[in-house]
């Protein structure tokens, strides 16, 4: 998932997200550096193993601000905006 940040950084990066989905919790946070000459991406990936849906998904942005999402489908990447009611999807094209 790629997060926008509009109060936040616009990166999200201290953007911590939590997933919960099949029985089990990831939580990950968007940073930014790694070492010399190097970066880390800024999309978020979580395993979600035989699960076909996100039982809730929660953006605690670095302003403060709070979203939850519930029962979202899996395998797919999404885009989160802060302040947006709505998941935006990545279309895969092949």
């Amino acid at each position: 998932m790629a997060l926008t940040g509009t109060k936040s950084n616009r990166s999200a990066i201290g953007a911590r997200v939590t997933v919960e989905s099949g029985g089990r919790r990831q939580i990950d946070e968007v940073m930014s550096g790694g070492s010399y000459y190097s970066q880390n991406d800024l999309a978020l990936y979580f395993g979600l193993g035989q699960a076909t849906v996100v039982n809730r998904l929660e953006v605690r942005w670095p302003s403060g601000a709070l979203q939850e999402w519930k029962d979202i489908p899996a395998n797919q990447r999404l885009l989160i905006t802060e302040g947006a009611s709505r998941l935006g999807r990545v279309v895969r094209t092949r």
